[in-house]
């Protein structure tokens, strides 16, 4: 069985920084994806940042040059830097870890903007 716990979320002014960070724990590849997607309200869930266990990155075009995403394998931990927070960022954000057809997602944190 596998989990994934979030923890980072909060509110926060328009300009600000959050980290947001993601375990991962159970029998896990060594070879996944770790990412994190978020969803707001009325809106269908997107991805924001996804990283491969060898360090390749993947960026929505809306957070480039504002978050940066990073992980520890060791730790099987994903972070998620974001930086110059807008008030359109406000979402439930959520941890995703896959590989294969094996698809786990996390229970979601909450990132709250205000302008």
């Amino acid at each position: 069985q596998v989990q994934l716990v979030e923890s980072g979320g909060g509110l926060v002014q328009a300009g600000g920084s959050l980290t947001l960070s993601c375990a991962a724990s159970g029998h896990i590849s060594s070879i996944n994806v770790m990412g994190w997607y978020r969803q707001a309200p009325g809106k269908q869930r997107e991805l924001v940042a996804a990283v491969t266990s060898g360090g390749r990155t993947n960026y929505a075009d809306s957070v480039k040059g504002r978050f940066t995403i990073s992980r520890d394998n060791a730790k099987n931990t994903v972070y998620l830097q974001m930086n110059n927070l807008k008030p359109e960022d406000t979402a439930v954000y959520y941890c995703n870890l896959q590989w294969g057809r094996f698809d786990s997602w996390g229970q979601g944190t909450q990132v709250t903007v205000s302008s």
